[in-house]
């Protein structure tokens, strides 16, 4: 064993043993959409008065903290989300009616002389926050700029009479405490204490005192107390209290016909303070906690089928080796999942997909290695296998470089454009690429070199797996196709292709999914089966006649609607529930539609700075004709999984922006190998015809392009199968993509280039560019660990 073999185990067994004490010892962080809960994002907007940036955001997000501690909901999480943002995460709510009242509410206290009975119509709605007077510290209030005289605000008391009020004289900033109380032996029922400050509690008095001045029975001697420009308590004050003395304590008592539950969310509202700036609800989700389960057992079936189905997969075709990567595989696993554990990823729905899928590509640098030491033993039989396997890892890894390289950029993007759970699928993919690279390089690398010492290993070439040409390389060199003798005719076939799919895009059209267009979409389950024409006939009935109603999962009913705020929901769950008993809610989508086409606009960004970004790498690392032969092949690819969805039907979501982008990553990966095997072979034979260079390179990089493909498309059937409603469109966009990337790189990709180096005046590559050296410069061949150096 080498020193850098021995370097390499070390370091191997050091990070296997970390990753599985963190595996042990520490518990994954699950986003709502896998532990169930509702997420709701608030969108903060300008007042007459103040101004929605960073600073009013941040005490926002502190009163709804308050607000929200005052339910009970145990482990929210709220964070602010660029200058104006508000994200809400509510872990086992179910029912988000009560927390989105609460949260939304301005919860604007004042309170008023009455001037008398209102004249005009009682004004009503909530008006933003920030209309009302400017708060002192003390709670005392100034007039707003705009001017509130006395008369000029007319609301309805509790009754429905109207009032005409005057200006407010007090604020809830001077309520010291709120507290909900119920009065059993006076019969009042629920009532909501109030404790003022010092200085207000004297507003408080001399406001008392002056409608004290009233005969008892007349209007005004009625102080009025206003929530949100809605009177919710207008006492008149007891005729035992005499003119100008008011009432001498700092405290006061709001009656109604108030619940218990809404005497306790009016006082946490009062006690909590007004919000800064108003807010509105832009999305809100809630997932039930079966289907997050259902889903991280799907996704662990997927994953133990898919990886047993790779690992038998490049065990059959490598065989010795083979198996050694699959242990590597099942290293990378262990690895890629501590990194997420320790570095307190919250793991999503997209997220768990990524994680899945990326066992599925971590087989790719294992069979590029394979590959290149397959060439070395059949262009040198008598060259020992540890010298072969050694130079297979050195040409291997440019390409092995470059692809990986084109993946995190698309993970990146994911990142940084994406929204939501897109993120996690992001940041899963980055931390799987880097695993598998650390896995490949290091732990395989150093399982392989150890084998290759074996004396029985070397010996019997046949048991290694790379001591002899693979089966369908053999056969393609025996057969050498010419396949680029008329690269023009697989530029038409791919025209036509695309023809086709811009003609599903066309006819049938993209079905844009409630992320991308606004509405809310509501997945139920029933206790007594519900076919879809009774439920439609149901909810038109209801009153919901502009409802989409579609079967989702095994006979859950998924209803889409326009705007549907919370009690509007609710009342469309009682109608199905008349015809299909108990009725759950299993999974709820509300989007606004400011949110929805900002989020259609960045995803078309984001597919814009994919090609942009992809097409800046490609040109530094390689001729500009292979790089926009490269996107052009990309861009092929998107539409034609656009097209696919738009002639199947299925929406196009966030989840599905996730699987375009990478698709996007794939593509480009295939290509990288194809043309990085195209420089190599043109910087070494410059004289030859660059059809036969490309002929020649892709002859030689079929089988790694067919086995690597294999291992994704195990992986992606399982969760298709396995996953449900919730990852099948996930998995069938990646299958459908993979399919049309492997073409594309061979039948796009390659014609293409050929077609722009027609026109292209640049020399060919300098001979060893692009194998991994500094500047093109030839690298100094490592002599083999058993060759002393002597020459006869």
């Amino acid at each position: 064993m080498t020193r850098a073999t021995a370097v390499r185990a070390v370091l191997a067994v050091a990070v296997l043993l970390a990753s599985v004490v963190i595996t042990l010892t520490m518990s994954p962080r699950l986003g709502l959409d896998l532990q169930g809960g509702t997420r709701i994002v608030l969108q903060a907007h300008d007042s007459d008065t103040v101004t929605a940036d960073r600073e009013t955001t941040d005490r926002t997000l502190e009163v709804l903290r308050q607000r929200i501690d005052s339910l009970g909901v145990s482990e929210p999480t709220l964070t602010r989300s660029g200058e104006d943002r508000i994200i809400v995460e509510l872990p086992d709510v179910q029912d988000p009616r009560q927390a989105a009242e609460v949260i939304g509410r301005t919860a604007q206290l004042s309170f008023h002389a009455v001037e008398g009975p209102g004249t005009g119509k009682p004004e009503t709605g909530e008006p933003p926050a920030g209309d009302s007077e400017t708060e002192g510290a003390d709670g005392r209030k100034k007039p707003p700029a705009s001017g509130t005289g006395p008369g000029e605000l007319t609301l309805a008391d509790e009754q429905g009479r109207s009032l005409a009020l005057g200006p407010s004289r007090l604020s809830g900033a001077g309520v010291d405490d709120a507290t909900a109380a119920f009065d059993a032996q006076g019969g009042a029922g629920w009532s909501v204490s109030l404790t003022f400050r010092k200085d207000a509690g004297q507003d408080w008095k001399k406001l008392t005192g002056e409608a004290a001045c009233h005969p008892a029975g007349d209007d005004r001697r009625r102080v009025a107390i206003v929530l949100d420009e809605k009177v919710i308590s207008s006492p008149q004050v007891d005729p035992s209290v005499g003119c100008r003395v008011g009432l001498p304590s700092g405290t006061t008592q709001i009656t109604g016909s108030f619940s218990a539950d809404e005497a306790r969310d009016l006082a946490l509202l009062i006690k909590g303070g007004a919000l800064p700036v108003p807010v509105e609800i832009v999305e809100q989700r809630t997932v039930g906690p079966t289907l997050g389960a259902a889903a991280i057992e799907a996704s662990a079936q997927a994953a133990l089928i898919g990886a047993a189905a790779t690992a038998l997969f490049i065990t059959v075709v490598y065989r010795l080796f083979g198996a050694l990567a699959a242990v590597a595989l099942g290293a990378y696993g262990v690895i890629s999942y501590a990194a997420l554990v320790a570095l307190g990823v919250t793991l999503t729905l997209p997220g768990l997909a990524g994680f899945v899928l990326a066992i599925g590509m971590a087989v790719d640098a294992n069979v590029l290695v394979f590959e290149r030491a397959r060439e070395e033993c059949a262009d040198r039989p008598k060259r020992t296998l540890r010298s072969a396997l050694t130079t297979g890892f050195q040409k291997a890894w440019s390409a092995v470089a470059d692809s990986n390289a084109t993946t995190l950029i698309a993970a990146g993007l994911l990142f940084f454009l994406g929204s939501g759970p897109v993120k996690g699928f992001g940041v899963t993919l980055a931390i799987g690429v880097v695993a598998s690279m650390f896995s490949a390089l290091v732990i395989a690398r150093a399982l392989t070199e150890i084998a290759a010492n074996r004396r029985f290993v070397s010996d019997y070439r046949g048991v290694n797996g790379i001591g002899r040409p693979g089966a369908v390389r053999a056969w393609l060199v025996r057969k050498d196709p010419r396949l680029f003798r008329r690269p023009l005719r697989w530029l038409v076939v791919s025209a036509a292709l695309v023809a086709v799919a811009v003609a599903g895009i066309v006819v049938r059209g993209i079905d844009l999914g409630v992320e991308f267009t606004g509405g809310r979409l509501v997945e139920y389950s029933t206790s007594r089966p519900v076919d879809v024409e009774t439920a439609r006939d149901t909810l038109a009935a209801a009153g919901f006649k502009d409802a989409e109603v579609t079967t989702a999962g095994d006979g859950d009913l998924s209803v889409r609607t326009g705007k549907l705020d919370n009690d509007g929901e609710h009342a469309l769950r009682s109608a199905l529930a008349e015809e299909g008993g108990e009725t759950k809610k299993v999974r709820d989508e509300l989007i606004g539609p400011s949110l929805g086409d900002e989020l259609r606009r960045n995803a078309l960004i984001a597919l814009g700075v994919a090609v942009a970004v992809q097409l800046a790498y490609l040109a530094v690392r390689f001729r500009w004709t292979f790089a926009v032969a490269s996107v052009v092949a990309m861009v092929h690819d998107v539409i034609l999984v656009v097209g696919a969805f738009a002639w199947l039907g299925r929406p196009v979501d966030g989840i599905f922006l996730a699987a375009l982008l990478t698709v996007i990553g794939y593509s480009v990966n295939d290509s990288v190998v194809v043309f990085d095997r195209v420089r190599e072979l043109w910087g070494a034979n410059r004289k030859t015809p660059l059809d036969t260079i490309a002929r020649r390179a892709v002859l030689q990089t079929v089988p790694r392009t067919v086995n690597t493909g294999m291992g994704a498309l195990f992986i992606l059937a399982a969760l298709a199968v396995l996953g449900g409603d919730s990852l099948a469109d996930f998995a069938i966009a990646l299958l459908i993509g993979i399919v049309v990337g492997t073409w594309s790189s061979v039948f796009t990709a390659v014609p293409g280039a050929l077609a722009l180096e027609r026109s292209a005046k640049a020399p060919p590559p300098a001979p060893g560019k692009g194998k991994g050296t500094a500047r093109g410069k030839a690298r100094t061949v490592r002599r083999d660990p058993l060759d002393n150096g002597a020459r006869v």
